[in-house]
């Protein structure tokens, strides 16, 4: 298995969330890029944030974004 763009969009905005606020949410206009619309989107679907245009985490979302920035933190660390 390998990331598609789409998931590699959605890893970037999972990304982006403070997960030292939970309270702090996204907000994605609709003058952003159509590859941040889509990602936002789908991950609305997927039940990871509360909002289709953005919001807050769910607690799935939370634990994918925990996720998602650990890896990002792990590939990018130098050795």
């Amino acid at each position: 298995m390998t990331f598609t763009p789409e998931m590699i969009a959605e890893l970037e905005l999972l990304a982006l969330y403070n997960l030292d606020n939970h309270q702090e949410g996204l907000k994605v206009h609709n003058n952003a890029t159509s590859k941040a619309i889509g990602a936002v989107t789908r991950l609305h679907q997927k039940g990871l944030i509360s909002a289709a245009d953005g919001g807050y985490l769910t607690s799935l979302g939370i634990d994918a974004a925990e996720h998602a920035q650990a890896l990002l933190t792990i590939l990018t660390s130098k050795s």
